[in-house]
Order: C-alpha cells, then structure tokens, then sequence
C-alpha cells in the first residue's frame, strides 16, 4: 500500500492545498494531511479550527485522513509507516525552500520520497498568507478557499476582532 504525508500549518487551507491533496488522493492509497507546527510562523486560527477546515475540505476523499502532529516530519512518517512526502509547489522560491527541507529530512531519514506537485495556473498565486491579510483587513476571502469552509473564515475572524475588541475596550475602561 502506498501512503503519503501532506504537511502544513493550514493556516488556513486553501485552494492550492486542496488541488494538492485531491492529486495525493488519487495517486495513493493512503493520504495523511497533517498540520504541524512551525516554529517560524504565528498562526491566525487554532490548531482545532485549522483541524476543522481541513477535515471538512477532506470529507470527500475517502482515502484522506486528517491529525495534527507537533514533532518532526521525519517522526510523523515513521510512525505512519510512510516514505512518500509529498510537497506543494508554487513558484521558485517554494522549490528552494523545499529542497532544503528535503535536504535535512535526508539526513534525518534516508529512505524518505520527496515529491513535488506543482499547482496549477489558477492557483499559483494563492498563499495562506494572502487569505489571513484579505481577512485582517475585513476583506472576503472566500474565492482563494475551498467550497466547504467557505464564510466559516469571515465569522471566525469577526468573532475573534470582536473580542479581542471587547478586551482592548475592558483593558481601555479600567486605566
């Protein structure tokens, strides 16, 4: 059986992760989209949250099976009983980073398959970190997002700018 990993933070999913993970779907048996941590990042949604829109996103693969891990990516696959990790590409500057993560994950696990799929013309330009900037500034998203968490993101963040609104109010009232 052929099983795959697709890491990420997922913060949040997009198109892009989506087109990745229905091509992981058909090309293997057995695929595990698993958001991780990244030390060099601060997320916008929780880790629960990100579990949500991504198990909603997967629901129709039925060969998908979506987890969180918190240690390496090597440590994930091993545990899995993986050797296939699979990588999005977008552009150039993806590659390079990639390939120097796949250098490290080399030395830390020799028998790993790196694979690289690029996304299509659509959705080259679609960043996670396009969609939480859109957001921030209380823009639709929904167009960059697969169908299924479509609006969930706008009333996530509303419902976060408001409290964290309410709190700035309460801090603001009381000095």
């Amino acid at each position: 059986m052929k099983k795959c990993v697709f890491a990420g933070t997922f913060d949040p999913v997009t198109k892009g992760h989506e087109e990745i993970i229905a091509k992981c779907s058909s090309l293997f048996d057995e695929v595990i989209v698993a958001i991780c941590v990244n030390v060099n990042k601060t997320t916008m949604f929780s880790v629960e949250k990100r579990l949500d829109f991504l198990r909603a996103t997967c629901a129709k693969y039925p060969n998908v099976k979506v987890l969180f891990h918190e240690g390496l990516l090597v440590d994930l696959l091993k545990s899995e009983g993986a050797i296939y990790n699979v990588r999005g590409l977008r552009n150039g500057r993806d590659y390079e980073y990639e390939n120097e993560m796949n250098f490290v994950n080399s030395e830390l696990m020799p028998e790993i398959v790196t694979i690289y799929i690029p996304c299509s013309d659509p959705n080259v330009q679609i960043s996670s970190s396009v969609v939480r900037e859109l957001l921030k500034f209380g823009k639709n998203a929904d167009r960059y997002v697969p169908a299924e968490i479509k609006g969930k993101l706008s009333d996530e963040i509303k419902g976060k700018l408001s409290d964290e609104t309410k709190g700035k109010l309460s801090a603001d009232i009381k000095s």
